[in-house]
């Protein structure tokens, strides 16, 4: 039935419409490609590992086998794998299997070999008592392996990559994706699928500061500042990053961890080049999102953005943001610094309370204290870190491991959200953080029509079934791109 101006009418029988999400932060190309890795989440033991990667290498005639989603602390056998325990799998293909956290990789032999690590310098490749790898890297090593591991892919494979992750997030109700670390080659295969009208739902790349210098050189001086290009596809910012992640204990906490007193982590880049790049972007005009997850490494953060000139104007971001003391909590809103979070760490970082203390786990993902003092933030999964489900997402905001039995909880319930607020954030929050609140974000007269329909009223619906809430059709600028069969 056609409506008053020419569009449909459509009943929907009693389901509920709202903005579509808006995920301000996760990894499109690892998405599209973890959607057809070998999945490790959830697996209880090293044994498990093997059992599973056997199974999986007969599926597959890739080149290199690829695995997600391990954690080592869910292992029976209480230790790390090895290239050895790989080896007893597969020994005559490479094989690489990511961390739940994406910082850290273990490496079967022919893939050690392959990806010449032998010949990376850094403590980040892990070696026994011998000198030699056993197969674990982490951070810049791991960066290493995955930039030869990534040169193999061409353009057209990642635009393959890329639509399968689009496709996947229009079935889950995103309808903006915050690419963050996308690196040009990537960005050319996005930008063929923008001219070819390809794009499924809209992106808003930050790119990858580590791969992307020179392009970075040349938007300074043709001008190319943040919000470059159209609705669909748009170029905002940059990633950068501070440090590491919890889980591989390489997160820079400000005193050491609880359960690993030797170390307090490090910064994954030298302060000192942290803070020029900083500012080349800065004076760039393009908006930066720094990646920082322990207290001492967003102290740097803060003390980066604080000697930016007009820094409040281009909202710039941290990443994660997950060990935040209350001063640094009062900084960030003084400085007008934004956030993006990612809820489900309260949930898949069910050790915390190992890593950080008493003392400390308090300042944990502290969410309602960032936005009750008025720090912008913005929803995201981390995805494919996290499922790109944001009703899993809302969850998580919502529960915090209430009913997970998860240890931290009781130390930090009074930082749950209500369904309001975490979609309030993960919606015009995520538009906000993203410089797109005057088009995303909300249903009103001159904005983008981005809308989702779903199966039930969210605010009507039990906290334990938020997770269980069903997107039935996902519409961008007024138009289906999605319909659950």
């Amino acid at each position: 039935m056609a409506g008053l101006l020419g569009g449909d009418v459509v009943d929907l029988n009693g389901a509920t419409v709202l903005p579509g999400f808006i995920d301000s932060h996760i990894h499109l190309d690892e998405l599209g490609l973890q959607l057809g890795m070998l999945d490790l989440r959830g697996v209880k033991s090293i044994r498990e590992l093997k059992e599973r990667l056997k199974e999986f290498s007969k599926s597959v005639d890739t080149l290199w086998i690829i695995g997600f989603g391990w954690d080592q602390e869910l292992f029976e056998e209480r230790r790390w794998p090895t290239r050895w325990d790989l080896d007893e799998v597969v020994s005559n293909r490479p094989v690489i299997l990511y961390r739940i956290c994406m910082h850290v990789a273990v490496l079967n032999s022919r893939g050690l070999e392959l990806a010449s690590v032998s010949t990376i310098e850094s403590p980040n490749v892990v070696r026994d008592d011998r000198g030699v790898p056993t197969g674990i890297v982490r951070e810049d090593a791991l960066n290493t392996v995955r930039e030869k591991i990534e040169d193999s892919i061409s353009v057209e494979d990642y635009k393959k990559i890329l639509l399968r992750a689009l496709n996947h997030l229009a079935s889950q109700g995103v309808t903006t994706a915050g690419f963050v670390g996308c690196d040009p080659k990537v960005l050319k295969a996005l930008t063929e699928l923008w001219k070819e009208k390809q794009l499924p739902i809209r992106v808003r790349v930050y790119l990858d500061f580590r791969k992307s210098w020179s392009f970075i050189d040349v938007a300074r001086d043709v001008g190319l500042r943040s919000g470059f290009g159209d609705e669909y596809l748009k170029i905002v910012g940059v990633k950068l990053y501070a440090d590491g992640s919890l889980g591989a204990r390489t997160a820079w906490l400000s005193k050491p961890y609880s359960d690993d007193p030797s170390t307090s982590g490090y910064p994954a880049t030298d302060p000192r080049d942290l803070r020029a790049a900083a500012r080349k972007i800065h004076e760039s005009g393009l908006q930066l999102a720094i990646h920082g997850i322990g207290d001492r490494a967003i102290d740097v953060i803060l003390d980066i953005y604080q000697e930016l000139p007009n820094a409040r104007m281009y909202r710039h971001r941290i990443e994660h943001a997950s060990v935040l003391r209350e001063d640094q909590i009062d900084r960030m809103a003084r400085l007008g610094v934004a956030a993006s979070v990612q809820p489900n760490f309260v949930i898949s970082d069910w050790w915390a309370l190992q890593r950080l203390g008493e003392e400390r786990i308090k300042w944990l993902y502290p969410f309602k204290t960032m936005i009750e003092k008025g720090i912008p933030v913005g929803i995201g999964t981390d995805s494919p870190v996290e499922p790109a489900n944001p009703w899993q997402t809302i969850y998580a905001a919502v529960t915090r491991g209430k009913y997970e039995n998860v240890k931290h909880y009781r130390y930090t319930e009074s930082q749950s959200l209500t369904v309001e607020e975490a979609l309030h954030h993960y919606t015009y929050g995520s538009a906000y953080i993203l410089l797109e609140e005057e088009d995303l974000g909300t249903l009103e007269p001159g904005k983008l029509a981005d809308f989702i329909i779903v199966d039930r009223d969210p605010l009507k619906t039990d906290e334990r079934e938020l997770k269980n809430i069903k997107v039935l059709a996902t519409y961008i600028g007024g138009k289906p791109v999605w319909r659950k069969q």
